[in-house]
């Protein structure tokens, strides 16, 4: 038993004999000198609550079950009402008594010691009761952190999600476009995230990203890439040295060798045209009156993990209508129960049912689509999309 683990918990000893608080103290002299024994002394159960008071420490209580006042088996009764699974009893009386200590026992005491008292027994019980008591308050402060743990994850979400736009449409006085989105964790926080920024007044940035990992350290990671693209982007820079740039700098302060792929996209909303750099992303979708198809890989590689490496771009024409599907692997990866994944096919068959739907309905209904398919399993990575339809432009 470590001594500094027991040294704050104090022993309240309750019976109406004067000679035994002495007879305590010489006996375990040592434990008391030690600091591994504190005692307090009451001489009847009322007394006893007095005691608890003034000493919030006391931990056990070795209560005789006759005394005048207040005898044990009321006090116990009165200790019950406490609700504290900290404070544990022992009783102490005649061992022809025991139907007093067996109604004792009933009522809640932890243990039983015999009178007249072996000191030696007592001491082991006392010792046993100790560590019950440790063993309870380091549960308690478990229980304790983990709350405290919870709530503060609780607040990261909320942080996490309002840094992610949210109000849709986003741009109710543009045209040209729209745009909708959807981000699911698959815990309190997640490591997926989307974006989007007004460049300028004819131009449209939108990103999609996933960061390797789950949890606060993914949550963390995905805020800086987010931070990062969205900082670099709307300097109007070209996709590719946006990647570039931001790359670098991730894999200069990546730590655990966490990553990120990323699809970054510039919509020119008087064209149409769509200049987009995929950094080792679930391709998109484009959605047009031909039916669907995957966008074109870039042969870029994921964020933060080589330093320098050149990106290239892509170019692909819109016409009025068409839309872009973007997606990250949460998507095609949920499982159902048969252990089977919701895969490409699954989500081409549903966009191609889908491809004349407005773009909320289609984020909405993908986000259906796969917590049906995966019902009875739990969500085992985030789950996230972005939808941009192309409207045309009537300026010139």
């Amino acid at each position: 038993m470590n001594n500094s683990s027991t040294s704050n918990i104090k022993i309240l000893v309750v019976d109406d004999e004067i000679d035994l608080e002495p007879l305590v103290r010489q006996k375990f002299r040592r434990q008391i000198r030690e600091g591994v024994y504190n005692f307090v002394f009451a001489f009847n159960g009322l007394e006893a609550l007095t005691k608890l008071i003034e000493f919030p420490e006391i931990g056990i209580i070795l209560s005789d079950i006759n005394m005048p006042e207040m005898d044990g088996l009321t006090l116990l009764s009165k200790l019950k009402e406490l609700k504290n699974p900290g404070l544990k009893t022992v009783i102490v009386s005649a061992y022809g008594d025991m139907d007093n200590i067996r109604t004792a026992m009933n009522r809640g005491a932890f243990d039983f010691v015999t009178k007249p008292v072996n000191f030696e027994d007592l001491e082991i019980t006392i010792n046993k009761t100790l560590d019950e008591i440790l063993l309870i308050r380091r549960s308690i402060e478990e229980h304790d952190q983990l709350i405290l743990i919870q709530q503060d994850l609780n607040t990261a979400r909320e942080i996490q999600q309002a840094i992610l736009p949210k109000v849709f449409p986003p741009f109710p006085l543009r045209t040209e476009f729209n745009i909708h989105a959807s981000m699911v964790a698959a815990k309190e926080v997640g490591g997926d995230f989307f974006d989007f920024f007004l460049i300028d007044h004819n131009r449209i940035g939108f990103v999609i990203g996933d960061v390797s990992g789950k949890g606060v350290p993914a949550a963390i990671f995905m805020a800086v890439s987010r931070t990062l693209i969205r900082a670099t982007g709307l300097k109007g820079i070209p996709t590719d040295e946006c990647m570039h740039y931001v790359n670098n700098l991730l894999c200069n302060e990546s730590v655990s060798c966490m990553f990120v792929t990323v699809f970054y996209g510039i919509l020119n909303t008087l064209t149409g045209e769509v200049e987009y750099v995929n950094a080792g992303h679930n391709p998109p979708y484009l959605l047009s009156n031909g039916g669907i198809r995957k966008l074109e890989m870039t042969g870029g590689v994921i964020l933060g993990c080589m330093e320098e490496f050149k990106y290239k771009s892509a170019k692909i024409q819109l016409a009025p209508g068409d839309r872009l599907f973007l997606y990250t692997d949460g998507v095609t990866e949920a499982f159902n129960t048969q252990d089977e994944a919701y895969g490409d096919d699954r989500l081409e068959a549903f966009l191609k049912q889908r491809i004349n739907s407005p773009i909320d309905e289609i984020v909405k209904e993908s986000l259906i689509e796969v917590n049906s398919f995966s019902t009875g399993m739990a969500q085992s990575d985030d789950i996230t999309l972005l939808a941009i339809s192309y409207h045309g432009s009537d300026r010139t």
